[in-house]
Parts: structure tokens; C-alpha cells; sequence
């Protein structure tokens, strides 16, 4: 998303936060929302502070890997499986969110970094696919697209 001079993403993630356009506040507001936690990247789901499936998956595969990377070592297995189900808990019946979790799961257990390329990829992936479908609405509509 173009606003002003910088190109935005619907969701990202910087060292272990995860922010995201405040869907919410659109087209009369344009608000960054941080994330600072997994709990937190949850409750911005939970609030439909990122709404669309595709930036669901991203959220929820970004709030995974951030589970992953501030866990501690002494807790992590049960904290990684709490997170999870909390992540998952936010939106049950989004398949993009489960997909999203399951991936970023699986990296996970290899490492944390694996989490975070993984997240990265499911991110990027959807805003690939959200580009595409801009895209080959405009040949229909007949109209240039950035």
C-alpha cells in the first residue's frame, strides 16, 4: 500500500515485533499497529486490527515464529504449545491462520531463525498473490496498477 512516499505492507515483522496497517481505522485513519509479543500479534487478530485471509495467515504465522524466538529455553516446548493454541483460538475457522501456524510450527522445531524465514515466506507469498489479483482486475477494469 502506497501512502504518501512509502510503501507499506498489510504485515510485517522487525526484530521480533510484528506491525501491521490498523485495517480498522481504514480509509479514514492510517494507523501502524505494533506487536511486540505473540499475545499481542493475538489480540490484533482477535480485534480485527488485520482483517483478509491472506494477512491473517501472515499475522498468525508471524505471531508463531515470535513465539519461537522469545521463549525461553527452560519453557519453550510448553510455551510454544500454548502459544499455538492461542494463536489458533483467535480465529478458528480461518484456514489461512491454521496453515500459516502449522508451517511456521513445523519450521520452528528446526529453529527459531527457520520460524521467522518461514513467516517471512508465507507473507511475502500472499503479498505476491494479493499483487496478481490487483493486477488481473485491472485488465479487466482497464486501468494501471502499482
Amino acid at each position: 500500500m502506497l501512502v504518501g512516499e512509502k510503501f507499506y505492507q498489510t504485515v510485517w515483522m522487525e526484530g521480533t515485533s510484528v506491525f501491521m496497517i490498523q485495517q480498522n481505522l481504514l480509509p479514514f485513519e492510517f494507523k501502524i499497529h505494533e506487536c511486540p509479543t505473540y499475545w499481542d500479534t493475538c489480540m490484533a487478530i482477535t480485534d480485527m486490527i488485520v482483517r483478509g485471509a491472506g494477512a491473517l495467515g501472515a499475522a498468525a504465522g508471524y505471531a508463531m515464529a515470535q513465539a519461537f524466538l522469545l521463549s525461553s529455553n527452560k519453557t519453550k516446548a510448553l510455551t510454544i504449545r500454548e502459544a499455538r493454541q492461542d494463536i489458533e483460538h483467535t480465529r478458528p475457522t480461518a484456514k489461512n491462520l491454521f496453515y500459516a501456524v502449522e508451517k511456521v510450527y513445523q519450521a520452528g522445531l528446526i529453529s527459531p531463525e527457520n520460524a521467522m524465514i518461514e513467516a517471512q515466506k508465507i507473507a511475502l507469498e500472499d503479498a505476491q498473490n494479493s499483487k496478481k489479483i490487483g493486477e488481473y482486475g485491472a485488465e479487466l477494469f482497464g486501468k494501471s496498477v502499482n
